[in-house]
């Protein structure tokens, strides 16, 4: 059948937006209600006429209200075939009457993790009952409607659905199911029984946004967001202004947003990205300091980047932002000030993240290969002062360890082989995504010294720089680099079974070098 008329409906949602709203609409048009506990008390609660689940089943709700839906006359009444003999024959020898629409959200059992609950009432909100009937509705579509999502309820005010809707419905509520199921397997894995990576590996998301393609336009794409509890990120900021995302602006933003959380705790700081690498990122008195800083850096490949800061926008900030083309500002907050100067800037994207994640918490990351995905822990090192080993004979000044650990930060998310040059709480030069260290080092040299020549200085910022590498130099030819670009401090993993040859290298140099005994590799 195409458009069936609705008789009966049983209704059972734990959130319980729009319900009285639906089952006004549904009793106006004749239809009986059927409902559970919360939801029977809220509907007579609005003055509507309501069947208990227990008169039709012949059972009270039971055991805390875990068994009350579980019974032949709820799951006979969505299950049966309708125009089949023999089911229609069972229904009539067993008073089983049926069901045209169910309505059913589940318990939040999300939420209840999300507050902290203890392990106890978690296993309470694991709903039984509500997935059952959603997946009883959903596989007898052809005559029975299932809705999960409350922006749904009015399609059905006129008490008809169409096979069509009823299709659609049917797949909504199958991937409801699937999520909350996947939500409780991870809790179970992850949290429960500590499991790093459990034998089965459920993802589930939500899709946001259709993007207009994906990183080339021959290529289609959209946003799904994380169904579950999520970090405070980019999926999660609120858009201001300006044109939808694209699939490369998100990857982009992604990319400032987690270098620019490493110093939430730190002095003002602006991160300008570009192709998901850092070409400036600099620390100052003000944000206006930071960012003129940051941008002195690279002032070619600034030009159409994303920004992101770590303290709300002000109107200083958003002036120099503003005097140039740029995709995506990423910021915890922004002043009236700064608004109305974006505000003129129609095509400018800005989000806003009312905080800042931390870059130590943990979490997977996942990648697709051909035929499987590869999945990792989040690169949530860091290294402080304590834990830095001198293997020099000169040890490095206060300024230059202060650099050393700038720089570092900065590389841990500029792709393998970087190299960063760092001074005074500023990057002087970067180098990404090379195939050996050496030209890396180059390259960062070198748009150190174009930076200079741009901004008129009478020497790169590299001269008294630290530099960082995120992994071990294998040769000393990549630190020779760096003396030739006259850094003075070098700060890396080691590990190499070339060591001794770069540390007296080093000390032949007259450096500072201290290892980290952490590694950085991003590809």
């Amino acid at each position: 059948m195409d458009q069936i008329k609705i008789a009966r409906a049983l209704l059972s949602v734990s959130d319980k937006t729009g319900i009285v709203e639906l089952a006004t609409a549904l009793a106006a048009q004749g239809v009986e209600l059927v409902s559970t506990g919360g939801t029977a008390t809220a509907l007579r609660d609005a003055g509507l006429s309501v069947r208990d689940i227990s008169d039709l089943t012949g059972f009270p709700e039971m055991m805390d209200g875990r068994v009350k839906t579980l019974h032949p006359k709820v799951h006979g009444g969505l299950l049966a075939v309708r125009g089949n003999a023999e089911h229609e024959a069972s229904m009539a020898e067993h008073a089983i009457g049926p069901i045209d629409l169910v309505v059913v959200n589940l318990y939040p059992f999300a939420q209840t993790v999300a507050r902290g609950a203890d392990r106890e009432t978690i296993i309470e909100n694991i709903d039984i009952g509500g997935p059952s009937m959603v997946r009883s509705a959903a596989k007898n579509h052809e005559s029975v409607a299932i809705l999960t999502d409350p922006a749904d309820y009015p399609l059905v005010h006129g008490a008809t659905t169409t096979l069509e809707q009823r299709r659609k419905f049917a797949a909504k509520a199958y991937a409801a199911t699937a999520a909350y199921d996947s939500m409780i397997s991870s809790w179970f894995a992850f949290a429960d029984q500590g499991e790093a990576f459990p034998e089965t590996l459920n993802l589930s998301l939500k899709r946001g946004q259709a993007l207009r393609y994906g990183e080339n336009p021959h290529q289609s794409a959209a946003f799904y967001a994380a169904t579950g509890p999520a970090a405070q990120g980019i999926g999660q900021a609120r858009q201001v202004q300006g044109k939808e995302l694209s699939y490369n602006n998100y990857n982009d933003a992604d990319a400032a947003l987690e270098l620019i959380s490493e110093f939430r705790d730190g002095p003002p700081t602006a991160v300008i990205v570009k192709h998901a690498n850092p070409c400036g990122v600099a620390s100052g008195e003000t944000l206006a300091e930071a960012y003129a800083a940051a941008f002195a850096c690279d002032t070619v490949s600034a030009f159409g980047g994303i920004i992101a800061v770590n303290r709300p926008l002000d109107r200083a900030t958003a002036e120099q932002i503003t005097s140039i083309f740029t995709e995506v500002v990423v910021a915890p907050g922004a002043d009236e000030d700064a608004l109305a100067l974006f505000a003129a800037k129609k095509n400018l994207r800005l989000l806003l993240t009312d905080g800042l994640p931390n870059p130590a918490r943990p979490g997977l990351m996942a990648k697709s290969i051909t035929g499987g995905w590869l999945v990792q822990s989040r690169d949530n090192g860091i290294v402080g002062p304590a834990e830095l080993k001198v293997v020099t004979k000169r040890q490095p000044t206060e300024r230059e360890l202060a650099d050393c650990l700038f720089a570092w930060t900065v590389a841990k998310h500029v792709k393998s082989n970087a190299i960063v040059y760092a001074k005074d709480g500023s990057t002087a030069g970067v180098g990404a995504g090379q195939m050996n260290r050496l030209e890396s080092a180059r390259i960062a040299a070198w748009k150190a010294k174009d930076a200079a020549d741009k901004a008129g200085w009478a020497e790169p910022r590299t001269l008294g720089s630290a530099v960082a590498s995120d992994a071990f130099f294998p040769f000393a030819d990549g630190l020779l680099a760096a003396v030739e670009a006259g850094a003075t401090a070098v700060i890396q993993p080691g590990g190499s079974i070339r060591d001794e040859e770069v540390i007296a290298a080093a000390d032949a140099a007259g450096l500072a070098m201290v290892f980290t005994g952490m590694r950085h590799f991003r590809h």
